[in-house]
């Protein structure tokens, strides 16, 4: 049954992906595991990580709980090292999951650290 519902997520993450495509700027991607959040910027040729960040990091590993406290502040995290490459226009990429809970958090901190999407 995880199979399934994975492939289902993928297949989610694919179509919006190929939409993303066609926009031509770099993309925010979230990937969540039980435990922890990760989010990198991904070049607009898919090719080059840009930035990345996540739940492992040393001032966000102090406190990881892997709740929605902790991707808000891998969310701010992000915003500050794209921020500082002088990119501020993103297209949010959440990899098929539901737009609700740490995706969310993640988001919603990021666009208050100054990324548009």
């Amino acid at each position: 049954m995880g199979t399934r519902k994975k492939l289902a997520r993928l297949k989610r993450a694919k179509r919006g992906r190929s939409k993303m495509a066609i926009l031509e700027i770099p993309r925010l991607c979230v990937y969540r595991s039980p435990r922890h959040i990760y989010a990198q910027l991904i070049s607009p040729s898919g090719d080059l990580v840009r930035a990345a960040a996540s739940s492992l990091d040393p001032e966000v590993r102090k406190t990881n709980k892997g709740n929605a406290t902790d991707a808000q502040k891998v969310g701010e995290l992000i915003a500050k090292k794209v921020m500082a490459l002088g990119i501020d226009k993103v297209a949010f990429d959440r990899s098929g999951y539901k737009y609700h809970g740490r995706v969310k958090a993640l988001a919603d901190a990021a666009r208050a650290g100054g990324l548009k999407f």
